[in-house]
């Protein structure tokens, strides 16, 4: 054997280099093997030299007709040089010689793929399935998987991963994917049957687990997918995919407590991602502690200073707490890239109302309604801004536009009640109040909470007690 095995390779291709130009020239003596013929071709394929390895391989198959090899790289280069129908023709000769070859399938599936004639590339593979097994016939699944996911038939896709499965339910590039698909195509009871199936022959299998938490997680079955999860952080600790989805199954069953201690896990385990810091700010948030929250979400906009929604959320956790100017200073940062987003607006409206700044919260308020006008939460906060501010003719004039643009919702009745009694006109202020205790009796509990002294009025205590005669409030 040689001492330079490297260099060795380098001189045998150089003499088969110049045999090949001896060839071309049309020495006569000259003569190359047919596995000689192969190394050429690739080397000018690796030097991506498509022609010349494209003309080795026409000098080639004239002297070796019927090398199916030959006829299979032929074909591979010319799907390279988007010569499809052509390879085609090369494809079929070589079937006739070996069907044997597994690239002679995988090589027709590209070129019909590459002619938009994803159904034939189907109908090739599945025909090959019948003729291999092992690795060979998992392999040929992938290739099918990715057909299917190429129009759209996202079913045939899991079925083809779940046959791959079965043949091998190790095999790791199938249980990675297949846990997207089965979510995907909302075939969680089958996911979970496949791994439990694949669990009892193999109960170590960390992804088999994850999978199966994976789908009892699809179907709302939080506390049988934490189960699962901490099956697969037992059998391995580091798998911070596992924590992050347990600490999202605690968060769905609202155990903030628990959420926080599986959230912290995956920080220490994986690179920081603003996602976890949130959803960690989320959970204190939950817990009313809400520095922490704060800490958390503005450990998240350091890593994230695009996402507008996180200095929302650092606003919110002030305004729980009564801080409107640290409140406002956090909603101006999130609106400097969506200005008139209506959930910004309300914020900010509130925050204002509650300083007693009216003027700016009522043009906060505005922006709400004329962002969505169809939704009533910006119309009730403008009502009962224009209310404590006084602003009594403005507000019965707005009032009318909520009911107008809400398509009559009742709520807006005990509003202009409220403002029709405030002007002093009691009895058209009586009429509202009828409309709205006929519509849904138990909204008066908004004019009380608008008002609580409107209870005086006895007027208002006949009609509320009728109504609470005749129907349950």
């Amino acid at each position: 054997m040689s001492k330079y095995p490297d260099r060795q390779d380098r001189e045998e291709l150089k003499e088969l280099l110049q045999q090949y130009d001896h060839l071309k020239a049309g020495r006569s003596h000259s003569f190359i093997e047919e596995d000689a013929f192969e190394k050429i071709i690739d080397y000018f394929d690796e030097k991506d030299e498509l022609q010349k390895a494209l003309e080795a391989a026409e000098f080639a198959i004239q002297r070796y007709p019927y090398s199916s090899l030959l006829l299979l790289k032929k074909a591979d280069l010319l799907i390279a040089a988007k010569k499809y129908k052509e390879s085609l023709y090369f494809l079929d000769q070589a079937e006739v010689l070996d069907s044997s070859d597994i690239n002679l399938y995988i090589l027709k599936t590209d070129a019909y793929l590459a002619l938009d004639q994803q159904s034939k590339a189907a109908s090739v593979l599945e025909a090959a399935l019948n003729y291999f097994e092992g690795d060979e016939k998992i392999e040929l699944l992938f290739e099918l998987a990715d057909v299917y996911d190429d129009y759209d038939n996202f079913d045939k896709v899991f079925d083809c991963l779940k046959m791959i499965v079965l043949l091998d339910p190790t095999n790791e590039e199938a249980l990675y994917k297949i846990c997207f698909w089965t979510d995907f195509t909302g075939r969680n009871e089958e996911g979970i049957r496949l791994h439990q199936q694949i669990i009892e022959d193999y109960p170590f299998s960390e992804l088999a687990w994850f999978n199966l938490a994976a789908a009892y997680q699809g179907i709302k079955l939080y506390e049988k997918a934490i189960d699962a999860y901490q099956y697969a952080v037992a059998i391995d600790e580091k798998f911070d995919y596992a924590w992050r989805n347990m600490g999202d199954a605690y968060l769905r069953l609202r155990k903030y407590k628990d959420a926080i201690e599986v959230l912290q896990k995956v920080l220490e385990l994986a690179r920081p991602e603003d996602v976890i810091y949130e959803a960690i700010g989320h959970c204190y948030d939950k817990l009313h502690n809400y520095a922490l929250a704060r800490f958390n979400y503005r450990k998240a906009t350091h890593l994230n200073q695009e996402d507008p929604q996180l200095y929302y959320k650092i606003a919110c956790t002030y305004m729980n707490e009564g801080i409107w100017d640290s409140a406002i200073k956090n909603l101006n940062i999130a609106m400097r890239t969506q200005r008139m987003q209506p959930e910004y607006n309300l914020a900010m409206g509130q925050c204002y109302m509650e300083q007693g700044k009216i003027e700016e919260a009522v043009q906060y308020f505005g922006n709400v309604v004329r962002s969505r006008p169809k939704n009533s939460n910006g119309w009730l906060e403008l009502l009962k801004c224009l209310y404590h501010a006084k602003c009594f003719e403005e507000g019965l004039e707005y009032v009318d536009h909520a009911i107008l643009l809400t398509n009559n919702k009742p709520i807006f009745y005990f509003h202009k009640c409220a403002f029709l009694l405030a002007l002093g006109k009691s009895k058209e202020a009586m009429i509202q109040l009828e409309t709205g205790m006929d519509k849904n009796p138990k909204l008066v509990k908004k004019l009380i909470e608008l008002n609580p002294s409107i209870l005086q009025n006895q007027f208002v205590i006949d009609i509320v007690a009728r109504f609470k005669r005749n129907k349950s409030i």
